[in-house]
C-alpha cells in the first residue's frame, strides 16, 4: 500500500462548497478529488518540462535540412490530406 501523508488544507468557504458538490457528482470523497487534482497538475508541468527538455536538444539545422531533402516517395494512397 501507498504510504500517505496528512497536510492540512485551507479553503475559501465558496471553494470548498463547488469542491464538495462536484466530489459527490463524481462519486468520490474530497481527499481523492483533490489527490486527483493534484496529480493531473503535477503530470502537466512534468510533461511540459519533458517537451522543453527534448526541444533544448532539438538540431535545428538537422531538422531543416530533413524537410528540404529532395528525393523520397510520393504519397500512398491514403495519405491525402482532407479538403
Amino acid at each position: 500500500m501507498t504510504k500517505s501523508a496528512a497536510y492540512a488544507l485551507r479553503l475559501p468557504v465558496s471553494l470548498k462548497e463547488n469542491l464538495a458538490q462536484v466530489a459527490e457528482k463524481e462519486g468520490i470523497s474530497i481527499n481523492q478529488f483533490i489527490t486527483l487534482a493534484v496529480a493531473e497538475k503535477l503530470a502537466v508541468i512534468e510533461t511540459a518540462r519533458f517537451f522543453n527538455e527534448r526541444a533544448d536538444r532539438a538540431d535545428m539545422d538537422a531538422f531543416r535540412r530533413l524537410l528540404d531533402r529532395q528525393g523520397g516517395e510520393p504519397p500512398r494512397a491514403g495519405d491525402e490530406l482532407p479538403e
